[in-house]
């Protein structure tokens, strides 16, 4: 990666990341344990910490929305990346959403200000407030359309540390990123379980199934960057390749590397969707998860694309992994661990 005005986060910086043991913040506590900072992790009593033996981490136990929780963890920070989401099962409550994505981000910030030498609050989002492309590719301008509580949360959640920092000069940067994978992850198993197949269906007549990928050895790198990037304060930014991919280029993908490309069949969408709700009413007050439902249903269906030249442009970012490299060695990494 070759930035412009590119400082580093050093030895002297004291990092505090939220989510950190989750999938994308494992990589990130990594790489910036490697830089020499003071690396801080706010995290939750019942979270898997093994995999950070022998790292120099500073432990701050308990949930990201407690107010005397995030006033330990920030005090004297510097730096704040904050990851820690609530991702969607069926047993999370409309509650836990906006405790993890809204109560939690305003704790933090309203923190930030109150810290002598803060420099830079990194707001993890996602492109999915921005819901179905109609006309793809969309940037950072693009209307939000949230879909569920999930994404409703975290538009409330960007849409108000935007406002904040503008009214309280507070350093921030905010990273919307497409779909993060990579070993460790088993969102896209899927879509690899697909790509064995000897006939794999393709629902939808007309959608194309546009999916926008990021490495997350890409994204992490893509964050520690901007957060010491002059020219990305008060900026947006959708993290995601140069190029998106379609559901059937990456079955195709998949199953070319592994020497057996599938028959695709076309399927119409429409009744599983059906199906989908179905489920998901029967499922939803038992607490259980669907087996199918209308989001799984609409991964599969819609066109999400984006244009990704303003991270290009300010930070002329070098990607490790384009899309094919990507699949193919998360590919090898799921045959190793025996799941396909």
């Amino acid at each position: 990666m070759a930035l412009e005005n590119l400082k580093m986060i050093t030895k002297n910086d004291v990092v505090l990341i939220t989510g950190g043991t989750g999938f994308t913040g494992t990589y990130l506590v990594k790489k910036l344990c490697e830089s020499g900072a003071a690396v801080r992790v706010l995290a939750r009593q019942a979270s898997h910490r093994t995999q950070f033996e022998g790292l120099p981490v500073e432990w701050h136990i308990g949930e990201v929305y407690d107010q005397q929780v995030v006033e330990r963890a920030m005090a004297g920070v510097n730096y704040v990346f904050h990851v820690a989401a609530a991702y969607r099962e069926a047993k999370i409550s409309d509650e836990i959403y906006s405790k993890v994505h809204v109560k939690s981000t305003q704790l933090l910030a309203n923190e930030a200000i109150e810290q002598k030498d803060f420099k830079r609050f990194i707001h993890t989002s996602t492109v999915g407030v921005h819901g179905h492309i109609e006309h793809p590719p969309a940037d950072e301008d693009y209307r939000f359309a949230p879909g569920d509580e999930y994404q409703n949360t975290k538009v409330e959640a960007e849409v108000w540390i935007r406002e904040f920092a503008k009214a309280n000069d507070m350093p921030l940067t905010v990273v919307r990123p497409a779909a993060i994978y990579g070993p460790g992850d088993r969102r896209l198993l899927k879509v690899f379980k697909l790509a064995k197949l000897p006939i794999c269906p393709v629902l939808g007549l007309r959608s194309k199934g546009l999916y926008h990928l990021i490495h997350v050895e890409d994204l992490v790198s893509f964050m520690i960057a901007v957060a010491t990037l002059d020219k990305a304060k008060g900026e947006v930014y959708i993290c995601g390749n140069d190029q998106a991919v379609s559901i059937r280029d990456m079955i195709e993908i998949i199953g070319e590397h592994r020497s057996k490309p599938p028959i695709f069949i076309r399927l119409p969408a429409t009744p599983f969707f059906l199906l989908g709700d179905l489920c998901e009413l029967i499922c939803k007050p038992f607490n259980i998860e669907p087996p199918i439902y209308r989001r799984r249903v609409a991964f599969f269906t819609k066109d999400r694309s984006f244009n990704t030249n303003k991270m290009q442009e300010h930070t002329n970012f070098e990607y490790k992994y384009s899309n094919q490299q990507g699949l193919e060695a998360l590919c090898d990494w799921y045959q190793e661990q025996g799941w396909l």
